[in-house]
């Protein structure tokens, strides 16, 4: 991840019991040479005493004790946690919060969306569920239908605890109370890809040095050689990747910002994750576009090319049961010979997820008011999961 580039914050919502925690461990451990602020609101089974002989936990871990996030006055709680986390002494790459069991999601993405702090930006939203105990949760919890609702991403946890038929049926009612596309991903034991959700360092060996990779493995091994057979959680943990197809685009030729938009809109459900840069070439536009897509997440973010850097398109697609030779030819249609013909107007649909929290409370400039991409406009659920914001709201 370029450093000049502000840092994702990533939310792992749930109910008790779901399993964020569980995932939140596998992330950490599977982390590679990624580093990651975690906020949480008590540690509980974090695995703290091996993070703190590491040297993970301090100034690159904060808990809000036994608050709720979404209880913080005006969000200015979480802005500090955010604002220290992102200071560039910690060199940190993704932020993830674990929410509390009965946290508001919505109320939390409203708090990180109307954050102004241009080191850091919202990065979607994953909603845990357990499988197990679905039908139940949800006669508890009537709010559950609204938490999915809001979701960019939904894992589905603890598979391995129900059969194919009781599977189905909770991914079905999954289709229905979340918004159109929402991908969902199946999981046991919390086991997720790190790269569905942020990109991962590539680690460097440090045996010796105690980190927390070190750690982990020496934990593994000593439960291997204390089991036998090896059953421990963590021994697969990070064969995670095999569930899932990874489709690479490189295109010297511009793309049609709106051609490439109405790819995004039919994005197929399976595909969980965007990531690169987007050259478009269009008059006053003619930045490298960073993508970011988590599930039905969307966000884009103009950037200076480098010195010497070509000018070029380089996306990654990951997602299970695409099909990668169809995404690429639906991305080479996207290609646009004559960018510099192409009116500004074109760039509309991209302008819209870019987002410019300095200048929330400003006048929209008349000549692209339509084109304006905050957050107070009510998003499109077929673009971007995120709940509806008033523009009215005191937040804003």
């Amino acid at each position: 991840m370029d450093r000049v580039n502000s840092i994702p914050v990533v939310v792992l919502s749930g109910f008790l019991g779901s399993g964020k925690t569980t995932v939140l461990n596998h992330l950490l451990g599977n982390r590679g040479g990624t580093r990651i602020g975690v906020v949480v609101n008590d540690f509980g089974s974090i695995e703290v005493d091996a993070m703190s002989v590491a040297g993970q936990v301090g100034d690159s871990m904060v808990s809000l004790g036994g608050g709720c996030l979404c209880c913080a006055v005006d969000g200015s709680e979480l802005d500090a946690y955010l604002e220290k986390l992102a200071d560039p002494v910690h060199r940190i790459d993704v932020i993830v919060i674990e929410a509390s069991g009965l946290a508001e999601p919505q109320e939390m993405v409203r708090m990180l969306v109307a954050n102004e702090n241009p080191a850091v930006r919202y990065g979607g939203m994953v909603q845990i569920v357990d499988a197990a105990e679905f039908d139940a949760t949800r006669a508890r919890h009537p709010e559950t239908d609204r938490h999915l609702a809001v979701a960019d991403l939904v894992v589905l946890n603890k598979t391995d605890r129900v059969d194919a038929a009781e599977r189905a049926g909770i991914e079905g009612a999954l289709a229905a109370l979340c918004a159109p596309g929402i991908p969902v991903v199946g999981a046991d034991h919390g086991r997720i890809d790190p790269e569905l959700l942020f990109d991962r360092r590539p680690w460097t060996e440090t045996r010796g040095q105690l980190s927390f990779e070190d750690l982990l493995a020496q934990a593994h091994d000593h439960d291997h050689d204390r089991d036998g057979e090896g059953e421990h959680d963590g021994d697969h943990a990070d064969h995670a990747h095999t569930a899932y197809e990874s489709t690479e685009f490189v295109s010297e030729q511009a793309l049609s910002p709106r051609r490439f938009i109405d790819f995004l809109d039919r994005r197929p459900a399976g595909l969980y994750r965007i990531k690169g840069f987007v050259y478009f070439g269009v008059p006053g536009h003619e930045e490298r576009y960073e993508v970011h897509a988590v599930g039905r997440f969307l966000r884009f973010a103009p950037q200076p090319w480098g010195r010497g850097e070509p000018r070029l398109t380089q996306l990654v697609l990951i997602g299970a049961g695409t099909d990668g030779p169809a995404l690429l030819r639906e991305l080479e249609a996207c290609r646009e010979a004559e960018p510099r013909h192409a009116r500004p107007e074109s760039m509309w649909g991209v302008l819209r997820y870019v987002h410019r929290p300095a200048e929330i409370d400003r006048e929209p400039d008349p000549e692209h008011a339509d084109a304006e991409p905050e957050h107070d406009a009510e998003p499109e659920p077929e673009h971007d999961a995120e709940p509806d914001l008033d523009p009215e709201s005191e937040e804003f």
